[in-house]
């Protein structure tokens, strides 16, 4: 496969209570897709434990690890074997009481290459993230890989068209967005769930065709307490065309074959970069306008 096509996979499934459980599923999942062809490996948001946002509770600060660490560790082991790319979301723990929501990066050959930090924390019903992460501090990141170069943004990061933008400025050809979304259990109206999901999906569409650029966001399934993962991973191309798309309630390995090509063609036809006003733009580090 030449350096302007790539493979990736995004593995969606359901979490379990047990950490070592959860990775050697993942692990497993990583083999099938390297079986079918896999450059680059995304696995989704916290894919170790169960979404332990929902609650506020001191409990599951047990379950951070330093990265790298432990899981890392097993993952280059894999990456190295299976000459692929993995992206990995984890909780890390940087020092005692200090803890961030962060992505990390291992090349084909075993290289730990680095993380990001999550930079967007939610703090919604079901979504108690800031008692557990500290805003990243690392910026925006890309990784050269061996297939590709790509950016990670994770979840919460993927409503925020800056972080979508700043990554791709670096040189981002794909933009990873390992995720943890869904729906309230006691939310039954299909109508509310569609528009919801819809919602999540177009905002990403958007990154890809503003920016020109691949995008691929991976989410989970299953019900773990008070939501319903409404998983719908997915791929898409630079144009805001879905190549690729799980539903929502089945464990997957979904696999898309990127044309990286495809990005200088879309971007000299619809030249977004290029006609960017920014001088313009100050004011976007303001919290809002006063008229």
């Amino acid at each position: 496969m030449s350096r302007e096509s790539v493979s990736i996979a995004l593995v969606q499934t359901s979490c379990g209570e047990n950490p070592a459980g959860n990775l050697e599923k993942a692990c497993q999942k990583i083999r099938q897709a390297a079986s079918s062809g896999a450059g680059i490996v995304c696995l989704q948001e916290l894919f170790t434990t169960l979404y332990f946002c929902q609650t506020e509770a001191y409990e599951p600060f047990g379950y951070a690890e330093p990265i790298p660490g432990p899981s890392t560790d097993r993952l280059q082991e894999l990456a190295r074997e299976l000459e692929i790319v993995i992206v990995a979301s984890l909780f890390e723990k940087r020092a005692r009481g200090l803890y961030h929501n962060t992505a990390a990066v291992i090349d084909a050959d075993g290289s730990y290459l680095g993380k990001y930090r999550k930079m967007h924390i939610p703090d919604d019903p079901g979504f108690y993230e800031k008692f557990y992460f500290t805003p990243g501090d690392l910026g925006y990141r890309v990784f050269d890989t061996r297939y590709a170069r790509i950016g990670v943004l994770i979840c919460w990061d993927q409503w925020y068209p800056e972080a979508a933008r700043l990554t791709a400025l670096h040189g981002a050809e794909i933009l990873f967005y390992p995720t943890a979304i869904g729906w309230a259990a006691e939310e039954h109206s299909e109508g509310v769930r569609c528009a919801q999901r819809q919602a999540w999906k177009t905002m990403q569409l958007s990154h890809a065709i503003s920016n020109g650029v691949f995008v691929a966001a991976v989410n989970r399934v299953g019900v773990e307490g008070d939501l319903e993962f409404w998983g719908n991973s997915f791929v898409s191309d630079p144009f805001g065309q879905v190549i690729a798309e799980a539903a929502h309630q089945d464990e997957t390995v979904l696999m898309a074959s990127c044309d990286l090509s495809r990005i200088g063609y879309y971007r000299a036809h619809w030249p977004f970069l290029r006609d960017r006003r920014i001088e313009t733009y100050g004011d976007l580090q303001k919290r809002f306008i006063e008229e």
